[in-house]
């Protein structure tokens, strides 16, 4: 398995298995940690709270974001990646059924590297997630990794 793992942030457990599947069905079999809300996600990334990760792990390669999160939202982990120097250059996609341009504006204002609205249709799905993965994790050459 390749040890690049995607920690994808996602609360609606439909959206999650379509993520998922369209991974797999791309081949893209990286590791894939899944935060449900976004205490989750600051506990994966951050080792705070009492959450599911008591240990912290290797930070993940590349960040799917959903931003409507319960507890905390995902401008907020957004926000706090950005402000540790421990994250603040990891790729983050936004990936979001939002259609609000404030959504869009506020994202690209707190630093994140992209902006996908999460296709409807699920051929488009597997498609924009192949290029996401294609691009992410085997193009894009990510900065140094600090211990």
């Amino acid at each position: 398995m390749n040890s690049k793992v995607i920690l994808l942030v996602e609360d609606n457990p439909d959206d999650e298995e379509l993520t998922l599947m369209a991974l797999q069905k791309n081949n893209i079999l990286n590791e894939v940690v899944v935060a449900r809300d976004g205490v989750e996600a600051l506990d994966y990334l951050f080792g705070e709270g009492a959450g599911s990760f008591p240990q912290r792990r290797l930070l993940p390669t590349l960040i799917l974001l959903d931003l409507k999160l319960p507890k905390v939202d995902g401008l907020e982990v957004l926000k706090r990646i950005r402000s540790d120097d421990r994250t603040r250059m990891l790729p983050v996609v936004v990936l979001t059924s939002s259609r609000e341009e404030r959504d869009l504006l506020e994202s690209y204002s707190l630093g994140c590297n992209s902006y996908v609205r999460k296709p409807v249709d699920f051929a488009q799905f597997v498609e924009a997630t192949r290029q996401l993965g294609l691009y992410w994790l085997l193009l894009n050459e990510g900065p140094p990794v600090k211990p």
